[in-house]
């Protein structure tokens, strides 16, 4: 027996260590290969269904190889549960004494120079705001690591945190006179020397890949990348590789050079109103476009009139900002510091102007320019066509091993095209399905008759033929939306039918609370029906029978006239490629599995999966969909779904 079967086996020390601890061949198989891919540094690419626990089959090796270790993860949840419960666990029970860091993106937080600043600036946006920021500056005195994550009594959505922390661009660095209260620094340090550093994706490329100051010695030291969750790569990856500049940052600069001069150049008052001119123009520029939770070809809004008279103005006011700047910079670190990013933003704003990215950045690669809207906000992105190269040039130099795993990253049992996004040519790759029995414990239902997704009344249609599943099912349901129109729509649907027939299940969508609240809502009431979108098909775990049904509306197709894709449509129809079958069919397969992904959590969850879309039956393209999901039973019929439900859950574990 090797000591990695040793490790594993049901007398091992992880079973010791982990009371609901089962061994299962899928993990340990997995920890070897992960093993080998360490021992070589080699890149592996490794799939492993729910279940696998590819979470310890990926630590377990880590912390046996010695060297120093990344784990880069999604999502901030997996981040806090990895350092707080899993790397401490293992490395418990293997008996290793490898020290072990987390480190977060410095707007997790506190910034004592920024709280003090707004302390005693006086300008909140409301009184209950001023005392969330007085609870922010208590939990500063007591906490060791200035994460907001514990402190739990201001939410993590308030206003006040933007305030009481520091963003990359307003950061003094070592010229701060608070800079031996610094946190983000403290958290640096450790994360330095630490044996095991568990970061995101977020941080890893905006810190490690561009080589934020202070942070550039982490990757070096390195042995071994892990990242978990990796099919989110390709779209992180995108955002970092290429440049982004939005109102926020405006805003925030604006802001900062008005508290700024006021702190040390009271008696210049041209800067404030210089900072007031700039905040103007930035929201005149976010009013200038209508609508919101849109993404847009900037060609679209360059050729009109008002949105190309505030982006001038825009630029006019960042300037004239930097004009009054200059004459005061030397008056204290915090002009100094809104000096040069004046700077940096006004010349992120002609190269914006200009369709050309920084080529420190986007590596010099073909680019595409377009515009994202948010309710309150914009941003104006360069995004590079092509990551891969970028990407590659990340990995030279320094030999160490590169593991990208997730539940999602194959088409069936072909991983080229998530391979090929990276530029991954040389890696090993693998696949584990799940130790689950689908086929015993979850249903997948094609309802028949459905119209086609693009015509007018389909959200009607949705709600039609899932109201017999969710009312045999006793509520206890994720209704997933591939738009925010089709999930208000279909939520105001479905209170219609619950009103109809008198029936007392709570109905909770999206954008009604945070998603940890109503998560939580949902796990406690025990027969909701929550009605979500992008944000709840990953990521989610609802264990038990609280989830019993996931009905998904559409096949998650990427809308075509996006920005980004279609620009990369185009690019690969004039290389003579087939766009659809390489780009868009396996961007949804992914996608498809991560929220289908959310029914079974466990070994003893039950389940029923609905698509309603009629292509997943009717097209050619939708059988490679169903067939990369799990081995589930299939039905056209709602009467199977109902015996399903009607059976009970004791007799359906026999």
């Amino acid at each position: 027996m090797s000591d990695l079967e040793r490790i594993f086996a049901p007398e091992g020390p992880l079973a010791a260590a982990v009371p609901a601890f089962r061994p299962r061949p899928q993990q340990v198989e997995m920890a070897q290969r992960i093993a080998n891919a360490i021992a070589g540094n080699l890149a592996l690419v490794a799939e492993a269904g729910t279940g696998t626990g590819k979470t310890f089959a990926y630590l377990v090796p880590a912390l046996l190889s010695g060297g120093k270790v990344i784990v880069s993860t999604g999502t901030k949840t997996l981040q806090d549960q990895l350092f707080n419960r899993d790397l401490p666990t293992v490395r418990d029970a293997l008996k290793v004494g490898a020290s072990i860091a987390l480190l977060k993106g410095r707007a997790n937080y506190v910034c004592p120079y920024h709280l003090e600043r707004a302390l005693s600036g006086g300008r909140l946006a409301s009184r209950e705001e001023a005392a969330q920021l007085r609870r922010i500056a208590r939990f500063a005195e007591r906490t060791k690591t200035g994460d907001k994550a514990e402190c739990i009594d201001v939410p993590e959505d308030s206003g006040a945190w933007a305030l009481a922390t520091s963003t990359r661009e307003n950061c003094l660095g070592q010229e701060c006179p608070n800079v031996k209260d610094c946190f983000v620094l403290a958290a640096r340090q450790d994360a330095l020397t630490a044996d095991v550093v568990v970061v995101n994706h977020h941080l890893f490329f905006a810190d490690v890949m561009l080589k934020d100051e202070g942070m550039g010695e982490l990757l070096p030291a390195c042995n071994t990348v892990i990242f978990d969750e990796a099919h989110q790569l390709p779209e992180v990856a995108g955002l970092f590789f290429g440049e982004s500049l939005s109102t926020t940052q405006l805003l925030e600069l604006a802001r900062d050079a008005k508290n700024e001069g006021i702190v040390a150049a009271r008696d210049y008052a041209p800067l404030q109103d210089a900072a007031q001119a700039l905040d103007k123009a930035t929201r005149d520029l976010r009013l200038a476009v209508k609508g919101e939770n849109l993404r847009l070809p900037a060609a679209r809004l360059e050729g009109e009139t008002d949105f190309a008279r505030a982006l001038q103005e825009l630029a006019a006011a960042v300037a004239e900002l930097g004009r009054h700047l200059e004459t005061q910079a030397e008056r204290g670190e915090g002009l100094a510091n809104c000096l040069r990013r004046a700077q940096e933003l006004a010349a992120a704003l002609k190269r914006w102007r200009g369709g050309s990215a920084d080529p420190e950045v986007a590596g010099g690669d073909d680019v595409v320019k377009w515009v994202e809207v948010y309710s309150q906000a914009m941003s104006l992105n360069l995004t590079p066509l092509d990551i891969a190269p970028i990407f590659q040039r990340q990995m030279e130099g320094h030999p160490r091993a590169w593991i990208f795993a997730s539940a999602t990253l194959a088409v069936g049992t072909n991983f080229s095209h998530y391979c090929g996004e990276l530029g991954l040519a040389e890696a090993d790759t693998a696949i584990w399905g799940s130790p689950f029995d689908y086929e015993r414990n979850a249903l997948l239902y094609a309802p028949p008759d459905m119209p086609d997704p693009n015509s007018p009344l389909y959200q009607e249609a949705v709600a039609e033929a899932a109201w017999p599943a969710i009312r045999a099912s006793g509520g206890r349901a994720f209704v997933l939306c591939t738009s925010l129109r089709a999930m208000r729509r279909i939520r105001e649907l479905l209170q219609e039918k619950l009103a109809a027939e008198g029936l007392d299940l709570p109905l909770l969508m999206q954008g009604e609370g945070s998603r940890t609240e109503l998560l939580e809502r949902f796990r406690y009431l025990g027969n909701a029906i929550l009605v979500a979108s992008q944000s709840f098909w990953e990521g989610v775990d609802v264990r038990g029978e609280a989830l019993s049904l996931v009905v998904i509306d559409k096949l998650p197709f990427a809308p075509p006239d996006d920005p980004v894709l279609s620009a990369r449509i185009d690019r690969l129809r004039a290389a003579g490629r087939n766009p659809f079958m390489e780009y868009q069919l396996p961007r949804a397969v992914i996608s498809m599995k991560q929220g289908s992904g959310r029914l079974i959590r466990d070994e003893d969850d039950r389940g029923v999966l609905m698509i309603c879309d009629p292509r997943l039956i009717g097209k050619p393209y939708g059988k490679a969909i169903w067939r990369s999901l799990p081995p589930m039973r299939r039905t056209r019929g709602i009467a199977d779904v109902e015996a399903f439900f009607a059976l009970p859950v004791e007799s359906a574990h026999d």
